[in-house]
């Protein structure tokens, strides 16, 4: 027969060792879901500085599905260019999760002749300041106007060329009346471009940034954190900033060094101001999808986003970033690499 203190004994321990075992399970599963003070602090500043996309652009009021409707199509409407070779899409690829960029360096017109600058964005693109690099547009309906009479881009004389050639496709008038019931006029060029610019203000990405930016500090592993960090420190935000991360300003490029000094020829926002002190000045270009949206710069010349951040720290900031660091920038800037549904 046992003695009775060595079972005393016995059950105390059991139970200390149970009661143990529950306080070391109950203490690792804290530590797992106990926030990371770092996320909490760059979510927090990140939050301040940059925020997260609205769900709706700017003038969508009075944006109707039937004017969406409407927008689209002729968006990806080959008609719209002399001889029936591109379309606003031709450029600004939506297409197989493409982020409205045609991912060359500069974009061949209907003739095929290229441009003279890298095509931009049109994604989140109704949140920037203006449009075009100048910003020579002040919005997205002014946008559309530009290229389908541009002769190096789509090529097509004049408004009523447009308008007569369009009026000739049976669907076109149905759907220019649904998308604007009160006016007696439907078929203007005018009405073109503001269907155009509705469906454009649809095109709006999600991605895991705004998760993050949303409470989810999960989101981001240890390097995105990092590069997070590294993004604000070196002063990137100086320029990209806003929802958008860039879009907002106008900046010149190659302000610490000059940006190649040989090429001369395009000195950006002054063309359109005619004020000097605007020369080499171009549209900070928003960063989001920037993964997904590259040549970089205005001309297209830089072709990886690695390079692209490296260049941009020595021209812009006078900082030469380790190799480490421009690794970690980008991993953060792939954060913003979403999708959009239209």
């Amino acid at each position: 027969m046992l003695n009775l203190t060595l079972l005393s004994f016995l059950a105390c321990s059991t139970q200390e060792t149970t009661e143990t075992t529950a306080t070391t399970v109950e203490a690792t599963v804290v530590e797992k879901t106990q926030p990371n003070p770092k996320a909490q602090q760059l979510q927090k500043q990140a939050s301040g500085i940059l925020g997260v996309l609205p769900d709706k652009m700017p003038g969508s009021e009075n944006d109707t599905p039937e004017r969406i409707a409407l927008g689209k199509k002729l968006y990806f409407e080959k008609a719209l260019s002399i001889n029936d070779s591109q379309s606003c899409n031709s450029c600004h690829d939506l297409n197989d999760g493409n982020m409205g960029v045609d991912n060359e360096p500069t974009s061949p017109g209907a003739k095929g002749e290229r441009g003279g600058r890298n095509s931009p964005t049109s994604v989140n693109a109704g949140f920037h300041i203006a449009q075009f690099w100048d910003g020579r547009a002040p919005d997205l309906k002014a946008q559309a106007k530009g290229p389908i009479l541009n002769p190096g881009e789509m090529g097509m004389p004049d408004e009523e060329t447009v308008m007569t050639k369009l009026s000739g496709m049976p669907e076109y008038p149905k759907m220019f009346r649904a998308a604007f019931p009160t006016e007696n006029k439907v078929m203007t060029y005018d009405n073109l471009a503001e269907a155009i610019a509705a469906f454009e203000r649809t095109l709006i990405s999600k991605d895991r940034f705004d998760t993050f930016q949303n409470g989810d500090l999960t989101a981001f592993n240890e390097q995105e954190l990092r590069g997070l960090e590294s993004f604000i420190s070196t002063g990137c935000i100086s320029c990209h900033n806003g929802p958008t991360i860039g879009g907002t300003s106008y900046q010149k490029v190659g302000v610490m060094v000059a940006y190649l000094p040989d090429d001369a020829e395009d000195i950006g926002r002054a063309a359109i101001t005619g004020n000097d002190a605007e020369k080499f000045f171009f549209k900070v270009p928003s960063l989001r999808n920037v993964a997904k949206t590259g040549p970089y710069f205005h001309d297209g010349e830089v072709p990886t986003l690695k390079e692209a951040v490296s260049v941009m720290a020595e021209i812009q900031l006078g900082k030469e970033l380790k190799t480490n660091e421009v690794d970690d920038i980008v991993a953060f800037l792939n954060t913003m690499s979403g999708e959009v549904t239209f």
